[in-house]
C-alpha cells in the first residue's frame, strides 16, 4: 500500500539563506540550503515537518486574538462555520481578518519550504482555523482531500498546509495524531478518497504520533498525510490556525474563497502579493464555508 521512497531534492532547489528577522514576530528566521532540504526530505518522508520557535509569543497571542474575534462572527451567522466533529469547528477567514498575515507568509522558513516543494510560482490558497473545545471526541483517521493524480503516478506533493498552534499544547487538550508516511497510501476504498476503512485503522493507530506544539512554532504538512484530531479532555479550546499552499494547476483553490479588496492587495509586499491569485474585490464578504464532505462524515464520529 505504501512505498516510502520520495524525490530527490537538490540543496540548490531548496534556496538558500535568506534574511534575518525583519518582520513583526519573526523568531529563528535564518533559513540555509541545508535546513530547507531537511524539511523537504521530511515532507516527503514522514509527510511533516516544523520549525520551532519561528515566530513570537506576544504575535502568536495577537494572532489568537484575531481567531477568536473571526470565530465568535462566523457562528452568529448562517455557514459561518462548519462542525469538524463534535464540540469542533473549521472557519475560514480572508487574509485581511489576520493583521499578522504578511508576517506570516513572508518568514523565511515558510516561503523556502513553499518554494522547495512546490516551486516558486506557489500559490497562498487558504486562510482558517480548527477549533476543538471541551468535549471534542477522536476524529475519524482522514486526509484532508483526495489523492491528486501527479501525486499517484509522479510520487510529487502539489500542496502543503501549514499549522500555527494559537496557544501551548497540553496532553489532555486533544492533540493533532498524524500517521507518518502515510501521505502516499492509495485510496481505492477510501471513503470520498479522503477516509480510510475503519477495518484498515490499527496501521494509523500503530504509526500514530501526537504533536504538542507551543506558541511560536510552526509545522508544514502533506495535507494527504493520514491524521486526526484527538479527545479534548480539558476545559480548554485548542484553536490552531491553517494556511493552504498550493502548487500551479493543483486546484484546491477553487475549495476555498479567500478575497481581499483593492486596497488591501496595494498595500502588500511583492513577496505576498505575487503568491496570492485569490479575487481582489472593492468589499469583503463573509465567507460561507464548503467543507461540507468532511463535516457531514467527522460529524458521525
Amino acid at each position: 500500500m505504501t512505498d516510502t521512497t520520495h524525490h530527490a531534492i537538490s540543496p540548490a532547489a531548496a534556496g538558500g539563506g535568506l534574511a534575518e528577522p525583519v518582520r513583526p514576530g519573526w523568531r529563528n528566521a535564518h533559513v540555509d540550503e541545508a535546513g530547507t532540504a531537511e524539511a523537504v526530505a521530511a515532507l516527503y518522508g514522514d509527510g511533516i515537518t516544523a520549525r520551532r520557535g519561528a515566530f513570537d509569543a506576544a504575535w502568536v497571542d495577537q494572532v489568537a486574538s484575531d481567531i477568536d474575534a473571526a470565530f465568535n462572527e462566523a457562528r452568529a451567522r448562517e455557514g459561518g462555520a462548519v462542525g469538524r466533529g463534535p464540540n469542533r469547528f473549521y472557519v475560514e477567514i480572508h487574509p485581511e481578518q489576520m493583521r499578522g498575515f504578511v508576517d506570516l507568509v513572508t518568514h523565511p522558513w515558510v516561503v523556502a519550504v513553499c518554494t522547495a516543494v512546490l516551486g516558486p510560482r506557489y500559490e497562498i490558497v487558504e486562510l482558517g482555523f480548527d477549533v476543538p473545545f471541551a468535549g471534542a471526541v477522536d476524529q475519524p483517521w482522514h486526509r484532508d482531500f483526495p489523492m491528486p493524480e501527479e501525486t499517484r503516478a509522479h510520487r510529487r506533493l502539489t500542496s502543503l498546509a501549514f499549522n500555527l498552534t494559537a496557544v501551548d499544547t497540553e496532553p489532555d487538550m486533544g492533540p493533532f495524531e498524524i500517521a507518518p508516511g502515510t501521505q502516499w497510501d492509495d485510496e481505492p476504498s477510501f471513503d470520498h478518497g479522503m477516509f480510510p476503512p475503519r477495518d484498515t485503522w490499527s496501521r494509523y493507530v500503530e504509526r500514530a504520533t501526537r504533536k504538542y506544539p507551543q506558541r511560536g512554532d510552526i509545522s508544514a504538512r502533506s495535507a494527504l498525510t493520514i491524521h486526526r484530531g484527538t479527545t479534548n479532555r480539558s476545559q480548554r479550546s485548542r484553536p490552531v490556525l491553517v494556511l493552504g499552499v498550493d502548487a500551479p494547476g493543483a486546484g484546491n483553490a477553487a475549495h476555498h474563497a479567500m478575497a481581499v479588496t483593492h486596497g488591501y492587495r496595494e498595500s502588500l509586499p511583492a513577496l505576498v502579493r505575487d503568491h496570492l491569485p485569490c479575487p481582489v474585490v472593492d468589499e469583503l464578504v463573509p465567507i460561507t464555508q464548503k467543507h461540507t464532505i468532511e463535516g457531514l462524515v467527522m460529524g458521525e464520529a
